[in-house]
């Protein structure tokens, strides 16, 4: 199958406005064992749209459509697709009423605009819209099939489950399996270096993609079998595995959790409890840790000493300590992660304090130096770091950093 998804709207191409719906149509095309070949954004101009239509009729077997159905002027997709297949626009009465009905139930009348959204392609099957006025439609052009949605996504999300998806089971060619492994302490060629030998060759059935960020690599794994969901599953999990045993325990999650998860479940698991100190993840640390539900159960309290006085005030760091080292040094990231830990009675304490940029840097202390310390009852462990990026990035590959610290140290029970 080739399968294109053509979004409409001039807002798309602006950087205000994202297109969710391409990525939701192609996971749910993906768990039919379909790939999407082609992914097209295009405004709402006339010739651009009829262009991009001619196109794709030219090339797929199943074209999706979504925007462009709405009430006003530049909603053009009924009528660009209309001449792009030769065929009439016909005005269905009973369309009519329901968006008048759907109007008249908010206390309204319909704009006369509206009346351009019961017309619809000859020959086409219509979808209903409860949630919206703009009806969807499924037609058949030769080897094509098309269906043309509405952009919003809660009406085109209701509209595909109901309508759509169950005619794209006759498109189904058999099972997809996925699995993503969230890895953190390496590099994209670090992990590139020792898995280079496994990806998939010469098979169609198999596939991994590296997805890098800052702080974190994902691999993205997929498996096809046209025979079962048990076979697809097998594959992947047999695909996996070597892939696990090359990256060990920098591999934190295998069911998409994020790092905060795991190490909020780890700290759960063994009863423990962690309070945080932070200085430049200004509260980032104590917020990922906060997000997770049930959070209370482990996370006693975080602190932002920002200033020099507060790191002395309230964790009580030395002031010549501070004074002797600077702020930004080991020496005063392992007393900040001993002060928090004390203060809090908990078991164990973080903290983070480095120079997040892009102000403040020196020859002897760059802007992306950060020290992670982790304190527990028999002593602490301070690591330093460098980190390249914008202001954000580094933060949060700060905050990164100190999680996998005490990730590692929880899973090892000792400091690395």
């Amino acid at each position: 199958m080739k399968i294109e998804i053509i979004a409409v709207g001039s807002e798309l191409l602006t950087p205000f406005f994202l297109d969710t719906n391409s990525l939701y149509l192609s996971e749910r095309l993906n768990d039919l064992g379909q790939d999407v070949s082609f992914k097209t954004i295009v405004g709402d101009n006339r010739e651009d749209l009829l262009f991009c239509i001619r196109k794709a009729l030219a090339f797929a077997n199943f074209l999706l459509v979504m925007g462009g159905l709405g009430p006003t002027e530049d909603d053009i997709t009924r009528e660009v697709m209309a001449e792009a297949l030769h065929r009439k626009l016909i005005f269905h009465e009973e369309i009519l009423q329901k968006i008048e009905a759907r109007f008249k139930r908010r206390g309204i009348n319909m704009p006369a605009t509206n009346k351009k959204q019961a017309y619809v392609i000859k020959g086409a099957e219509i979808f209903e819209n409860k949630n919206g006025t703009a009806p969807g439609q499924w037609l058949v052009q030769g080897r094509t099939r098309i269906v043309l949605l509405p952009g919003p996504p809660h009406e085109l999300k209701p509209m595909f489950e109901e309508f759509v998806w169950p005619k794209l089971h006759e498109l189904e060619l058999g099972h997809m399996a996925r699995k993503t492994l969230k890895t953190t302490g390496l590099t994209e060629s670090e992990v590139e270096s020792l898995i280079h030998d496994l990806y998939p060759k010469d098979r169609d059935d198999l596939r991994l993609t590296v997805l890098a960020s800052p702080g974190q690599i994902e691999l993205h794994l997929t498996a096809f079998s046209p025979l079962s969901a048990r076979d697809s599953e097998a594959k992947i999990e047999a695909f996996a595995r070597p892939i696990l045993d090359r990256l060990g325990d920098n591999v934190f999650s295998t069911s998409g959790e994020e790092l905060e998860e795991v190490v909020g479940a780890l700290l759960r698991d063994r009863k423990k409890t962690l309070a945080t100190a932070e200085s430049c993840t200004g509260g980032l640390l104590a917020n990922r840790l906060t997000n997770i539900s049930g959070s209370s159960d482990y996370f006693m309290e975080g602190l932002i000493t920002y200033s020099d006085q507060a790191k002395n005030l309230r964790l009580d760091v030395p002031l010549a300590l501070i004074q002797s080292y600077g702020a930004v040094s080991p020496e005063v990231a392992q007393a900040m992660a001993v002060g928090v830990r004390r203060k809090a009675k908990a078991s164990f304490g973080l903290a983070v304090t480095g120079i997040a940029g892009p102000t403040g840097g020196t020859p002897e202390k760059p802007v992306g130096l950060v020290y992670a310390a982790l304190a527990q009852e028999h002593g602490a462990d301070v690591e330093k770091n460098i980190f390249l990026g914008k202001r954000e990035q580094i933060k949060f590959q700060s905050s990164q950093k100190a999680l996998d610290m005490l990730r590692r140290y929880l899973l090892k029970g000792n400091l690395r």
